[in-house]
């Protein structure tokens, strides 16, 4: 009798999200549905990127976030 069982995949693991009836031993099917995506954005800017004697500083980080045009006409909150 096949049992289809919902589950997740981490750090080399699998986690059932519920344990399957009558089965103690069984060969079994893994299929990845979706896989998620990296929870890692790209950063354009990151600290020490450059070479040099001066180095990107948490200052620098904030002066260079957009926090929206007054100018456009646009809500930004």
């Amino acid at each position: 009798m096949l049992q289809s069982i919902e589950g997740v995949y981490k750090n080399g693991k699998i986690q059932l999200s519920e344990l399957p009836s009558n089965v103690s031993e069984s060969r079994v099917i893994v299929t990845f549905i979706e896989p998620k995506k990296s929870q890692n954005p790209k950063l354009i800017m990151q600290v020490g990127m450059f070479s040099g004697n001066k180095q990107s500083t948490e200052k620098d980080f904030h002066i260079t976030e957009f926090h929206g045009d007054t100018e456009d006409g646009l809500d930004w909150s």
